[in-house]
């Protein structure tokens, strides 16, 4: 009797964890990617929109941005750093 109540709050426990882990570098995914949209829109009004760089650093944004649609915020928080050196090498000429 008693393994019919404990297999029940175990699983929910289990449950609760794994969408606890789910929420790590949720903070880090949102900085990175505002970050990486603000600095966008000042090599943009610079006049580096049409570099290679600028072009790597957009897609990489809208692919953090889809990364954490679906709570994969690991994967967000690269793809937004290496928007953002794409990003200073935009600005950089490169």
């Amino acid at each position: 009797m008693k393994t019919w109540i404990v297999l029940p709050v175990l699983a929910l426990g289990l449950t609760l964890a794994g969408c606890a882990g789910k929420t790590q570098n949720r903070d880090g995914c949102a900085y990175q990617l505002d970050a990486a949209w603000q600095e966008l829109d000042l090599a943009k009004a610079e006049g580096f929109a049409g570099t290679v760089s600028y072009s790597k650093a957009l897609s990489l944004i809208t692919a953090a941005k889809t990364q954490q649609q679906f709570e994969a915020y690991d994967g967000c928080v690269k793809k937004a750093e290496r928007a953002r050196y794409y990003i200073r090498e935009s600005r950089a000429g490169r």
